[in-house]
């Protein structure tokens, strides 16, 4: 049985005191001095050192520039992996043959990490920008296809019958009739492409890249400074949150629009 979801106003004090809890256990911790300092931060250590950084640069840059340099390359990535995933899952769902040919080898890849991607990206790109392009597509790539195609697929057949019988060729079945009727599983796949997407980046970064998040969190953890690498931390799962919050409003949207 499905529990019912819960009313805002306690989901929201609910998420609160959990995340008390969670600071009461850290402080609880830090004050019996288990650990350094250094190694172990207190809640109010992180917090002035994540403001410390906004505003006074560490390895080069500030926490905004770090985020910055952070989402371009993102936004190179998950737009490469949209703009190559949808149109292809939409042909295979309506071309068998094409199914039939990039399946295998579509089946084979995209069980191998994103971070496996690494060494290839180093070796081809160094630290530039398509090292990190290329593990971000990677990663956000496989959803966007499988969700799309699947989507694709459940599409109603007298739908389809009733565009060909008015003369509808492959592109105007695929973008008028297949896209449409695919859209909630398609921005479902992005929803998990831009998480596995932003992840990937973060790995990335964290070997490929002279600026970053990522190269902010190798940097901390050089310095030994533990409160940088949690600032680091805290800023990459609140950029993912807000990546998320966004593709689901814009998912409820068309599903209240479907449902109107």
């Amino acid at each position: 049985m499905i529990a019912a979801p819960l009313p805002r106003r306690r989901a929201w004090m609910l998420g609160g005191a959990g995340a008390a809890c969670f600071a009461a256990l850290w402080t609880a911790a830090v004050l019996a001095g288990t650990t350094s300092r250094r190694f172990l931060p207190a809640p109010w250590d992180v917090v002035l050192r994540f403001l410390d950084l906004l505003v006074h640069p560490f390895a080069g840059h500030t926490l905004p520039q770090h985020l910055l340099a952070s989402l371009q390359r993102f936004g190179l990535g998950w737009a490469l992996a949209v703009a190559v995933g949808l149109p292809l899952g939409l042909a295979m769902a309506r071309l068998r043959w094409l199914d039939r040919l990039v399946a295998p080898a579509f089946d084979a890849v995209r069980f191998v990490a994103p971070i496996a991607w690494v060494p290839f990206a180093a070796l081809w790109f160094g630290t530039g920008i398509g090292g990190p392009v290329l593990i971000i597509f990677a990663g956000a790539f496989p959803p966007v296809l499988i969700n799309t195609l699947r989507g694709a697929q459940q599409v109603e057949v007298r739908h389809i019958e009733a565009a060909r019988m008015l003369g509808a060729g492959h592109l105007r079945m695929m973008t008028e009739v297949l896209l449409p009727a695919a859209m909630p599983a398609i921005v479902a796949g992005l929803r998990v492409s831009a998480g596995l997407g932003w992840q990937s980046l973060v790995g990335a970064e964290l070997i490929v890249a002279a600026s970053g998040v990522g190269d902010l969190l190798v940097k901390g953890q050089a310095a030994v400074s533990t409160a940088t690498v949690m600032s680091g931390m805290i800023a990459i799962g609140a950029v993912g949150v807000v990546i998320d919050v966004a593709l689901r409003r814009l998912q409820q949207a068309i599903e209240a629009r479907r449902g109107g």
